[in-house]
């Protein structure tokens, strides 16, 4: 099971967790954590998202700032990347998948101590996407 923040479009979010997400396909399904227990899990359209964060807890730390460098003394592995979301919302990070003609790509974040692990951008949901 994998701990998800979903992030849709609209600026809806969804906290829970999936078994079911694979990219390239059009649906996946979430447990969300506010749900009473035994609820069925929600599906989720990938063409509604914004993205798909993997997270450490689903609490996270609302006073954390995300930081938007890299630290020097910890080369990263992969690609730097700048995704800036239609929305305003700037995510920097690495990725090792993207490609301008697929619909999504992973981006491991620049902050190391950010609750996200790794994020899965929906690429109709950017504004811009630059290697940094």
């Amino acid at each position: 099971m994998n701990r998800v923040v979903v992030r849709f479009a609209d600026g809806r979010l969804v906290k829970g967790t999936t078994s079911d997400f694979q990219t390239g396909r059009e649906t996946f399904h979430v447990s969300a954590a506010s749900a009473a227990p035994g609820s069925a899990a929600v599906e989720i359209r990938m063409k509604d998202l914004k993205a798909v964060f993997f997270v450490k807890d689903l609490v996270g730390n609302p006073k954390h700032v995300e930081k938007k460098e890299f630290d020097p003394s910890r080369p990263p592995a992969g690609r730097r990347i700048r995704v800036v979301f239609k929305d305003g919302e700037v995510f920097v990070g690495t990725t090792q998948g993207y490609q301008p003609d697929r619909p999504g790509f992973f981006v491991v974040p620049a902050d190391p101590a950010t609750n996200t692990e790794r994020c899965y951008v929906v690429a109709a949901s950017t504004r811009e996407v630059g290697f940094v």
